[in-house]
């Protein structure tokens, strides 16, 4: 049979056609119009597990036992409208849908929503915006998501399954005062601005005994910093629930700690209403932001004024409603990880706003030790430098020094979890805050989050503005007089995370400060790994419950020595 160059023509238009209607996508992800009748901004999130031990949203995560996520960024994207997810979107751990063994799987889709932000530099960015939860896409409230369903899947096949987004998650409600514990929202007048929309700051405030019945006292205040809290943690009125079902913790191998926990809030409880327990008010900030479920406390080109808000807004505002001292002489800080980063960049860059700062296992305080890389020196974050092998950077160890995963696996969830530092998640938040902002308005990335090649231009800016011991170092001769007697610093010499390095980096300069000796304290937990917040007595599990007790008798030894003439020492010793 002979054919006509026409008709070979329409043949091959019909066999393209057919065959890239096949290959639209593995996955077709739709919203019901129930759920939304206006087109949405976000992340598409398609979740693939191959157990029921709970949600496939709730399973994607750094460790060796981490399911599937793939990504893919929508704008306008309205009801009823399939966004397809093939091969070539993004995954993590496995890069491509095609290499997903054969069998079966139940799957998910979230929808992480976005908003518009037309920021003060005049760039206009889509980002997340916090509902009350503290900025965690599997659960903020608004976002959308679809039941799991079981599927048999072969990438052989070019089967496309289809996915309706039809749930969506439900608000949280606000936690009620008590006699000790109060919540404070305040709108700031520098993150407006930044944000170009209203934006608050809140805390948690805790009272001490006696707050009622001494209306003449007037208390020093503690700040203690750390992730997200909902409400102030670690303190119980009541004894254990006895009905309480214990649980395991894997984290620390041991049986029923969620009763520990509960125990030694109370036990904190019986000890801040202690006739002799120093009469402090402690708070918790809450400074949830568009990046994550906090904003490291300090100025950033891509957060807004986040330190000047809490420092000059905040802090004076709690200091008024709750009759605090309201001197610099009189303000603490403490915290561990982010916290104990964040207690020690607000004590170096307001140096006379507070008298001294406890930062136990902080996040990198030295850029040459940026966990295991040396953004100043090295040239690839992932790999370490070979000409015939890739030997990859660890990111997470056990005290024995077992890795579970490397950089690059951390890096690889975030940018399939959200593109341009939008995955809410640690290594994003922290080249938010430290990088200058791009010409697209986002945060300008420290490294290729694909390749994890090093920018060493966004490197330099890092150094002079967020490098903690480099800014001690080249200003020591304005700070060292300022910051006498109040640097304390602790972490584990395993620090699953590598932060005893910084550590190790920061007291080499330290130790040898002069003109003044910066006359504080760096020790180290021996095997101990991350929170170890200075107590040789005790294990990680039980020193990470113990901060505000730890520190307040701390704080007031630090007080009687350094408190200025003729400063409120007794209105609050009662």
């Amino acid at each position: 049979m002979k054919y006509s160059l026409t008709h070979l023509s329409v043949c091959i238009a019909l066999l393209f056609f057919l065959s890239s209607c096949g290959d639209e996508g593995r996955f077709a992800v739709s919203f019901s119009e129930s759920l939304s009748e206006e087109p949405l901004d976000g992340r598409l999130l398609l979740l693939i597990s191959d157990n029921t031990e709970d949600e496939p949203r709730f399973q994607v995560n750094d460790g060796p036992n981490t399911q599937l996520a793939y990504g893919i960024d929508v704008n306008e994207l309205k009801p009823g409208k399939e966004t397809y997810f093939s091969d070539t979107v993004f995954g993590y751990p496995l890069e491509s849908m095609a290499n997903i063994p054969a069998g079966e799987y139940y799957v998910q889709a979230l929808l992480h929503k976005y908003e518009t932000f037309n920021l003060a530099s005049g760039h206009t960015v889509k980002l997340p915006m916090d509902q009350g939860e503290g900025q965690v896409w599997n659960r903020s409230p608004g976002n959308l998501y679809s039941t799991p369903q079981k599927i048999t899947f072969d990438p052989e096949n070019d089967e496309t399954f289809y996915i309706t987004l039809d749930q969506e998650i439900p608000p949280i409600e606000k936690p009620e005062d008590t006699k000790y514990i109060k919540h404070v929202t305040m709108q700031s007048d520098l993150l407006t601005e930044f944000w170009g929309r209203p934006m608050y700051l809140g805390a948690n405030v805790l009272l001490p005994e006696g707050f009622d019945e001494h209306p003449e006292a007037k208390y020093p205040i503690c700040i203690f910093h750390g992730h997200f809290p909902y409400t102030f943690r670690g303190f119980r009125e009541d004894p254990p629930d006895p009905d309480l079902v214990p649980d395991y913790s894997e984290r620390f191998q041991m049986e029923g700690y969620n009763r520990i926990q509960q125990q030694e809030a109370h036990n904190f409880y019986q000890t801040w209403t202690e006739p002799d327990f120093p009469r402090m008010i402690i708070i918790e900030i809450q400074h949830q932001n568009p990046y994550y479920d906090d904003s490291y406390a300090v100025n950033s080109a891509n957060l807004g004024p986040y330190g000047d808000a809490i420092t000059h807004e905040l802090i004076p505002y709690i200091e008024e409603q709750f009759r605090g001292i309201g001197e610099g002489w009189a303000r603490f800080l403490y915290g561990g990880s982010t916290g104990g980063w964040e207690a020690l960049a607000a004590q170096v860059l307001y140096p006379e706003e507070y008298n001294g700062c406890f930062a136990a296992c902080p996040d990198p305080i030295d850029f040459r030790a940026y966990t295991v890389v040396d953004i100043y020196q090295d040239t690839n974050a992932y790999y370490l430098p070979s000409k015939y092998k890739k030997t990859p950077r660890p990111g997470k160890r056990d005290y024995l020094g077992h890795v579970s995963s490397t950089l690059e696996d951390m890096n690889h969830r975030e940018l399939a979890l959200g593109t341009n530092s939008r995955s809410g998640q640690q290594w994003d938040i922290w080249q938010a805050v430290y990088s200058p902002a791009s010409e697209n308005g986002y945060p300008k990335p420290i490294w290729n989050k694909k390749t994890g090649t090093i920018d060493p231009t966004v490197a330099a800016y890092w150094r002079e503005n967020y490098d903690l011991r480099h800014i001690l170092e080249r200003d020591w001769s304005k700070l060292g007089p300022e910051l006498q007697g109040k640097i304390h610093i602790y972490c584990g010499d395993m620090d699953n995370y590598y932060l005893n390095n910084a550590v190790m980096l920061m007291e080499e300069f330290l130790v040898n400060t002069e003109n003044p000796h910066y006359d504080g304290e760096v020790a180290y937990g021996d095997g101990a790994e991350h929170c170890w917040n200075g107590d040789p007595e005790q294990p990680n599990a039980i020193s990470r419950l113990r901060y505000n007790t730890m520190y307040v008798p701390k704080i007031l030894d630090r007080i009687k020595e350094s408190a200025p003439s003729g400063a409120d020492l007794t209105s609050w010793r009662y």
